[in-house]
């Protein structure tokens, strides 16, 4: 197993594994989660994935097993900047805009973390080490990139995740529930230590 934190810059020298993220992505998202997102050539994607993102994907001979996308919340494109900032500007009807407690932050230090699974095909006994593999790389590349503290919307129950994998996730806002999971936003300090 690997893990590789892609970007524009990179992509070049991992063959078809930037694709096969977005295939997986396809695969967790629009497949499995029935959820109605952009996608093309069997790929799903958003506005959020441009030069400025980066991926974090654990994978086997070419095949993704999980991955996480992290954009800084400092980027614009367009309308847009990044997730959780712009469902609480409603500007994704598809997330109540009572997000967060307070204001989305902007700042270099402060990156969001977004499109996060791990597919299906993983086997039960190997899921806490993919998951932890995936965490560990989050935080290398976050903190290679600057950050001090990482935000996302994640299932509430990943708290206790967090919480094994030596990530410290602090509630950033209400638990919200998003077709039938309990959610909530959650800064993640990127000082804390990796078991």
């Amino acid at each position: 197993m690997e893990v590789t934190t892609l970007s524009f810059e990179n992509l070049h020298k991992h063959g078809e594994l930037f694709a096969n993220m977005f295939r997986a992505r396809h695969k967790a998202f629009i497949q499995h989660n029935k959820w109605d997102l952009p996608q093309a050539n069997g790929m799903e994607f958003d506005q959020y994935d441009t030069p400025a993102s980066r991926w974090v994907a654990v994978h086997k001979n070419g095949q993704i097993l999980a991955g996480i996308r992290l954009t800084p919340t400092t980027h614009r494109c367009g309308i847009y900047s990044y997730m959780i900032r712009d469902a609480q500007k409603g500007l994704l009807s598809s997330i109540p805009s009572n997000l967060l407690y307070d204001e989305a932050p902007v700042a270099d230090h402060i990156w969001e973390s977004s499109r996060v699974f791990v597919s299906e095909l993983v086997p039960a006994a190997d899921r806490m080490r993919v998951q932890m593999q995936l965490r560990q790389e989050m935080v290398i590349s976050a903190r290679n990139l600057g950050a001090t503290s990482v935000l996302g919307l994640i299932p509430e129950v990943s708290r206790r995740l967090g919480r094994r994998v030596g990530l410290d996730c602090e509630p950033a806002g209400p638990i919200l529930s998003f077709d039938g999971l309990d959610c909530v936003c959650v800064s993640i300090s990127m000082a804390s230590k990796l078991h």
